[in-house]
């Protein structure tokens, strides 16, 4: 008998992802979604096979009812407190309510629990539900995969393609820093889903790299010449932040605001993945640093 798995933002680049991979595990897919949705990206689900479930997000009685048969709900969203914590609730309060044994949360990022509190916005609302969710009758697992591999793509201070130049800070040149591929996060996803045994954290990370690893990589790939510098200290780095982020309260009402973008960046050199389930599973094809570098950069 397939198991059925409920996945909310199953819309999403991720929760997408986890679907497919659900799918080619043999299990059931239904995803609870609104009636706004995007018809193209609910079109694009069900081509998938996914049973799509229009549900009243603000009814628990509506998401205990969508719920219903489930071995375990999936939370692929993404937004700030009306989403992590709010939402989240409600989707966890309706799993409770229809007997879902196993519910994992929305914590595709660093492993937050070894940092302190107030140091990042974003894990601080992941950290509110956690509390309240881990009240529950219910079975919490989360897949902490450092952070999505996309990030290399994008020009930040970690690798500047434009300007060859790979910065850190502090003294964390030889830091390994935790990157996961959405494709890869989205498989030990599906399969944690379809684990009726999987324990309340999973630490994962396809790949771990420090800025003097990243440096051998990028100009074997690229035949050039990198520059690799420290941008300042942590600590100094700690207090610009701090400074950006009272100089930009719009930025409180904005998923990637930029003093949350720097956030991030302070918890990847402050955090470190050391207990890897990478091998809890079988079947995933780890995408590995030059590999993943290689498909966009020449």
């Amino acid at each position: 008998m397939k198991k059925i798995i409920t996945v909310a933002g199953a819309t999403g680049n991720l929760g997408n992802r986890i679907c497919r991979e659900l799918i080619k595990h043999g299990a059931e897919v239904q995803a609870i979604v609104r009636s706004s949705s995007d018809p193209d990206k609910i079109e694009a689900l069900e081509k998938m096979g996914v049973n799509i479930k229009y549900v009243d997000f603000n009814n628990v009685d509506a998401v205990a009812e969508a719920c219903h048969g489930a071995t375990c709900v999936v939370s692929a969203l993404a937004g700030l407190e009306d989403i992590i914590i709010d939402l989240q609730k409600r989707i966890a309060a309706g799993a409770v309510k229809a007997g879902v044994p196993r519910f994992i949360p929305s914590e595709f990022c660093t492993d937050y629990t070894l940092l302190p509190e107030g140091e990042n916005r974003n894990f601080d609302l992941r950290r509110t539900f956690r509390k309240y969710i881990d009240t529950l009758p219910i079975q919490v697992s989360s897949v902490f995969n450092g952070c999505f591999a996309d990030i290399l793509q994008y020009n930040t201070p970690i690798l500047t393609l434009k300007d060859k130049s790979i910065g850190y800070w502090g003294d964390k040149a030889d830091w390994k820093l935790d990157f996961t591929t959405m494709d890869n996060t989205a498989s030990f996803t599906a399969q944690t889903a379809l684990d009726d045994h999987s324990p309340r954290n999973l630490q994962i990370a396809g790949f771990q790299v420090s800025p003097n690893m990243l440096l051998t990589d990028i100009e074997q790939i690229t035949g050039e010449k990198y520059k690799i510098h420290q941008i300042s200290s942590l600590e100094n780095f700690a207090e610009a932040i701090k400074k950006q982020r009272a100089g930009d309260p719009a930025g409180e009402h904005e998923l990637y605001a930029k003093f949350q973008q720097s956030q991030y960046m302070y918890s990847m050199f402050t955090a470190q993945h050391h207990h890897l389930a990478n091998n809890r599973y079988e079947g995933i094809s780890w995408t590995h640093s030059i590999d993943y570098l290689r498909t966009f950069v020449k």
